[in-house]
């Protein structure tokens, strides 16, 4: 039998093995660095990344506490950055070119670039006999004011020969655009091609036969769009966070890519009311269409090549009436990628 003395020294031992181990844990909790991050837009497959780079505890290993919170749309991730609300978002390159010109002190800077192209497509059903861009002649067309889409139409119309004032833009909300163009009130939609497959998918379509998609990209604008950006303050304060904030994501952009239906689990185990079949549909379409590119395979993950870049600031200079154009280096930070290597997904297998 214990004496009282000895059962007291063993409570007083385990009592102490408490305090350590809860000292332990608050000191481990004090070393990671909060990181508050947003994305453009409600949660999507596109996002999925992110939620395995949180659910594999990659976030974790590099020292970081990311709290993921939805968005208001590509460019809001920008305002958003600026504000002070948060240190990183996922958002568009195109609006930090923006910003970059107009307030460039604080606009944000991009660190790991995801949309190697950009998502901005014409969109018209496949019998509409539009075929090309120069078919968009003394057509109606529908778009959201203010949109990305929207605001370089004229850049992609002249790029193509077509004269501004024969086309007709009827302004019209995001959410009504695919379908005023089922119902033939528009013959074409301006439109962001990855949340477009994905709503046409869910009205009961087949975006793939039944409609047409003319990418800005092989029309002339052939642009960049978004990525991962970050403050200037958590950039210039904090380099090692973001260097271990895009390290993580690029784990978990590999990891998607190998297995895109764990990369939708990890999203649903999030947000429970996606639809999984559709938006791991969004994820292919994505990779297919937006970030696994002939570029991609060369210069890896997450970069640019700056003359591309160089060439899309000229384009939205003029789209925006932009009075000073940025350099490329205070729109896009390569010094925080991971080595070539790690990023590479090597070459295109038939």
């Amino acid at each position: 039998m214990l004496t009282l003395t000895r059962r007291a020294a063993l409570l007083a031992g385990f009592g102490l093995a408490l305090a350590m181990s809860s000292a332990m844990s608050s000191a481990t909790a004090q070393t990671l660095t909060p990181v508050r991050f947003t994305l453009d837009w409600k949660y999507q497959g596109i996002h999925a990344w992110y939620f395995v780079a949180q659910e594999k505890g990659y976030f974790r290993d590099e020292g970081l506490e990311v709290t993921i919170d939805q968005g208001e749309g590509s460019a809001a991730t920008v305002t958003r950055i600026m504000s002070g609300a948060y240190d990183a978002g996922f958002g568009d390159i195109n609006a930090v070119i923006q910003q970059a010109s107009q307030k460039p002190a604080d606009a944000p800077v991009m660190v790991y670039q995801v949309y190697n192209r950009p998502p901005f497509s014409v969109l018209t059903k496949a019998d509409s006999g539009i075929d090309s861009i120069k078919e968009l002649a003394g057509q109606k067309v529908g778009g959201p004011a203010g949109s990305a889409a929207t605001r370089l139409l004229p850049a992609l119309l002249a790029r193509n020969g077509v004269a501004e004032t024969s086309v007709e833009v009827l302004n019209m909300q995001p959410n009504l655009q695919e379908q005023m163009l089922i119902r033939g009130e528009v013959a074409a939609s301006l439109v962001f091609n990855v949340t477009s497959y994905v709503n046409l998918i869910q009205q009961g379509q087949d975006p793939d036969t039944g409609f047409r998609w003319l990418d800005y990209a092989d029309y002339g604008l052939d642009l960049y769009s978004n990525g991962v950006m970050v403050s200037q303050s958590l950039a210039r304060d904090k380099p090692e966070a973001v260097k271990g904030l895009v390290r993580a994501i690029n784990r978990a952009v590999k990891d998607v890519i190998a297995d895109p239906a764990s990369g939708v689990k990890a999203l649903t185990a999030i947000e429970p009311l996606v639809d999984a079949k559709s938006e791991q549909r969004r994820v292919a379409f994505a990779f297919d269409t937006l970030m696994i590119t002939p570029e991609t395979r060369k210069i890896g993950l997450g970069d640019v090549d700056d003359a591309r870049l160089g060439r899309s600031i000229d384009v939205m200079a003029e789209a925006y009436t932009l009075q000073d154009k940025p350099k490329v280096s205070q729109v896009f930070d390569r010094s925080f990628l991971p080595p070539p290597g790690e990023r590479s997904i090597g070459p295109a297998t038939n």
